[in-house]
C-alpha cells in the first residue's frame, strides 16, 4: 500500500471521527445510515433534492420508521448532524455515501440516472482526497464503468483525489430484530488505499464489517441477496397457484416444511413483491448479463410469476365475488386492506397493492384503502394517478358498506376479528386471518 499524503490525512480523521461525512439521497437508506454515523460520532451533512426532506431534518423530525424521531432531534440539537439540498456542500465533506435510488425503466433496463447525476455532481464539487461510497444496489461493475470515469473526467484520479468503493445496503424496512448498525456490512474499496479507508469508516459505525475482494464482487453480493429472495418467493407463489387448484392450503403445507430442522428454508406467498430490493434488483443481473450473451432463466422465470401475482389475487376476487355473492367485480364496492408494500412499515415502494387497485378498477370495481400507517397516498413516478387518495375508516359501518375486503398487507394494528365479523367477504393473501386463528366462513385464500 502506498501511503500517499491524501491517503494519510483521510485515514486518520476517519480514525479520529473528525472526517465530515456526506450522505446524498435521505430516504430508507440514507437517514438511517446518516443517523448511525452521527451517533456513531462522526459529523454528518444529508443531501437531498427535496427541500422538505432537510428541512424535516433541520426541525428534527423523522419521517423514516428505522429512524427514531427523539433521537434525530438529540442529533440535531447537539450539531451532530445537518442536511441540506444544496450540493455545493460537498467540498466540504470528506466522505460521500451515495444512497439513491436505482430503478428500472419502462422496459425493465437499469436506470441509473439518478446514480449518473449524483457522480456528476460530486465531480464538480469534489475536494480532494474524498472517500466516495456508492451504497445504491446495482449490477456488477457498476462503480468501475459509470463512476469511475465520470470522476476521472473531471480530473479526479481514483486512488489519489477520490477513494473509490462500494458497500450494498441492507435495510429491512420493519424489522425489530435488525437495524443499520447490527447487520454486518459488506465493503469493498478501489485498490487497496480505498479499502482500508472503506473498512475504517464502517468499523466505526456497524458492528461487523466483511471485506471482500472487489467492487464487482461487493455488488454481486447484494444482487446475489436478492434473487435468492426472489426466485424462492417465485416458487412459493407458484405452489399457492398448483396447490390451490388441488385444494391442498400451501400455508400448512410451508408450517409443516419448516419443522424439517435441515435442508428447507420457509419463504411465504403474497399478492406480489414490494420494496426496491426484490421486485427491481434482479433485472439488474438480468440486463449486465447480456453483454456476455448468458441467459438469466431462473431470474427471469421468477420474476414473470411474481409479476403475475396481483392479477392472480383479482381473479380470485372476482370468483369468489361472483360464487358467493353473485356479484360482478364490475358492480362491487372492494376494501384494499393494507397499502405498504410490507407489514408494520409506511414504506409503498414498489407495493402490489398499488397494482392491485388499479386492476381491481380496470375491471370496474369501486376501490378504497385501509392502512393504519399510510393517511394517504403520495406522489410517485408510476403511480401519480392515485396520490391523493385517503386511507378510509375501519369499524363496522365502513366494513358492511363494501362488497369484499382484500387483505393485501397484514399490519398488526388492524382489528382482523372486525374485519372478519363485519366483511360480507375476505380474500386473504397473507394467511392472517388462518394464523390468528379466526372464523374462516367468509374468508377465501389467494
Amino acid at each position: 500500500m502506498s501511503d500517499t499524503g491524501g491517503f494519510t490525512q483521510l485515514r486518520d480523521a476517519i480514525e479520529q471521527r473528525t472526517a465530515v461525512v456526506g450522505v446524498i439521497g435521505l430516504g430508507y437508506v440514507g437517514l438511517p445510515l446518516a443517523a448511525a454515523a452521527a451517533r456513531a460520532g462522526f459529523p454528518v451533512v444529508g443531501f437531498d433534492t427535496d427541500p422538505a426532506k432537510p428541512a424535516q431534518i433541520n426541525a428534527g423530525r423523522s419521517y423514516i420508521d428505522a429512524v427514531d424521531g427523539r433521537v434525530l432531534a438529540d442529533l440535531v440539537a447537539r450539531g451532530r448532524i445537518s442536511a441540506t439540498d444544496d450540493l455545493s456542500g460537498l467540498a466540504g465533506c470528506d466522505v460521500v455515501v451515495i444512497c439513491v435510488p436505482t430503478p428500472l425503466t419502462r422496459h425493465r433496463d437499469p436506470d441509473l440516472s439518478y446514480v449518473e447525476a449524483t457522480t456528476r455532481a460530486i465531480a464538480q464539487h469534489l475536494r480532494a482526497p474524498q472517500l466516495v461510497v456508492l451504497e445504491s444496489t446495482t449490477y456488477p461493475g457498476t462503480t468501475r464503468e459509470v463512476l469511475k470515469p465520470i470522476l476521472e473526467a473531471a480530473g479526479h484520479v481514483s486512488g489519489r483525489d477520490a477513494f473509490l468503493a462500494f458497500s450494498p445496503e441492507r435495510e429491512d424496512p420493519g424489522n425489530a430484530a435488525f437495524s443499520t448498525v447490527t447487520i454486518p456490512k459488506v465493503v469493498a474499496g478501489d485498490g487497496p488505499e480505498a479499502q482500508a479507508l472503506v473498512v475504517a469508516l464502517y468499523g466505526a459505525i456497524v458492528d461487523k464489517v466483511v471485506p471482500v475482494s472487489s467492487l464487482d464482487v461487493a455488488e454481486a453480493v447484494k444482487i446475489t441477496e436478492n434473487i435468492f429472495r426472489a426466485v424462492n418467493i417465485a416458487l412459493v407463489n407458484e405452489l399457492k397457484v398448483i396447490f390451490s387448484a388441488m385444494d391442498i392450503d400451501v400455508w400448512e403445507v410451508i408450517e409443516a416444511a419448516k419443522t424439517k430442522p435441515f435442508g428447507y428454508m420457509p419463504f411465504y406467498p403474497g399478492p406480489g413483491l414490494g420494496g426496491h430490493c426484490i421486485p427491481i434488483d434482479p433485472f439488474y443481473l438480468t440486463w449486465k448479463s447480456r453483454e456476455f450473451e448468458l441467459p438469466t432463466r431462473f431470474i427471469e422465470l421468477a420474476g414473470e410469476v411474481n409479476l403475475s401475482m396481483p392479477r392472480y389475487v383479482v381473479d380470485k376476487l372476482a370468483e369468489a365475488l361472483d360464487r358467493r355473492l353473485r356479484l360482478a367485480l364490475s358492480a362491487s364496492r372492494v376494501l384494499v386492506l393494507g397499502l405498504a408494500y410490507k407489514k408494520n412499515v409506511s414504506d409503498l415502494r414498489e407495493s402490489p397493492s398499488l397494482k392491485l387497485i388499479e386492476l381491481l378498477e380496470a375491471r370496474g370495481g369501486e376501490v378504497s384503502f385501509h392502512d393504519p400507517h399510510i393517511a394517504e397516498i403520495p406522489p410517485t413516478r408510476e403511480w401519480g394517478h392515485l396520490a391523493g387518495r385517503k386511507s378510509v375508516a375501519l369499524d363496522a359501518g365502513a366494513l358492511a358498506g363494501f362488497d369484499a375486503v382484500l387483505i393485501a398487507t397484514d399490519h398488526d394494528m388492524v382489528d382482523y376479528a372486525l374485519v372478519v365479523r363485519h366483511a360480507k367477504l375476505v380474500v386473504d393473501t397473507r394467511n392472517v386471518v388462518a394464523r390468528l386463528g379466526l372464523d374462516p366462513e367468509r374468508v377465501v385464500k389467494a
